[in-house]
């Protein structure tokens, strides 16, 4: 068996090496143009020269959960394209937005504003039945969030595109119940796979629905929220504040607004990071079930985008 391997901007010999530990028998190598035809790749964002030539390819196993931009190339049809299924970016992903959500919550900015101005304040706390959580997207990362801020008694409901049931968790799904689901909304996070129907979904037609003192938390993918909607609902004081983790362009330019603005925090595409030994355990599995026929989670619809 053959496994190739062409992520870039990854540093490949731990990935390499990790890989040949779980098959010892394989040829495992970094593509380069021109390479031999390997059976199974794993890639992350590779250019199209890479699948113009591997053109056996059984499995693509892409070493995160967002396949938008490997979509978007000519692929194999032959082959099966796979994304992580969590590879313990769930809890990071169920940490970063729980933090989110407390933070804004609990006002811990404007407490932070005023130790810095040497304030000694108390504020008055707020009811929790005041804030409902709306996830947006109840894959493996959605449900694991939307049932991790459950614990803190926040009410929380959930949108997808299929019907869906979770414990502590009020679901919606399809159009039909999408502004419904805004409408019973505070505080929106956003886990939806980036797809032509969910481009630009955050916008200011949906936001507006959003209960008024609206909070945005976004994790998915920058090119789901409309950047100029967002801003102009802060100034009209419709939304209270974001946290964004994923922008249109990244690095974030630095003459993008977000930057400066009193009301929207950001990091560096962060919330949720791809573990490399997790990765390749799974990897591993998936590799060993496809050569054996037998079915795996995580394959993607290309019709669908995820």
């Amino acid at each position: 068996m053959k496994i190739t391997f062409c992520c870039t901007g990854t540093k490949p010999e731990p990935w390499l090496a990790g890989l040949r530990s779980a098959f010892p028998g394989a040829e495992v190598t970094v593509w380069e143009p021109g390479a031999a035809l390997a059976d199974h790749a794993v890639v992350w964002a590779p250019p199209q020269q890479f699948f113009d030539e591997q053109t056996e390819l059984k499995g693509v196993f892409n070493i995160g959960a967002g396949v938008d931009a490997l979509l978007k190339l000519r692929l194999p049809p032959q082959a099966t394209v796979v994304r992580l299924d969590d590879a313990g970016m769930s809890v990071q992903m169920a940490e970063y937005v729980c933090h989110a959500v407390i933070r804004h919550f609990r006002e811990f900015d404007g407490y932070a504003a005023d130790i810095q101005a040497g304030k000694w304040t108390y504020r008055k706390p707020l009811e929790r039945s005041e804030f409902p959580v709306g996830v947006m997207g109840l894959g493996v990362l959605g449900a694991r969030v939307a049932q991790s801020v459950a614990q803190f008694d926040f009410p929380v409901v959930g949108w997808s595109r299929s019907a869906k049931e979770l414990a502590g968790v009020r679901c919606f799904a399809g159009a039909a119940q999408f502004n419904d689901f805004l409408a019973s909304t505070r505080i929106l996070v956003n886990l939806l796979p980036l797809t032509p129907e969910t481009r630009d979904i955050m916008c200011l037609q949906t936001l507006s629905r959003l209960r008024s003192g609206g909070y945005v938390i976004n994790v998915a993918r920058g090119a789901h929220l409309v950047d100029e909607d967002l801003l102009a609902l802060l100034a009209s004081g419709h939304l209270s504040g974001a946290m964004l983790d994923v922008f249109r362009s990244e690095p974030l330019p630095p003459e993008h607004p977000f930057w400066q603005h009193p009301q929207i925090t950001i990091t560096p595409h962060t919330s949720a990071r791809t573990l490399r030994d997790e990765s390749i355990a799974q990897i591993a599995g998936k590799i060993r079930a496809l050569e054996a026929g037998q079915a795996i989670l995580g394959i993607v619809d290309p019709v669908r985008g995820y």
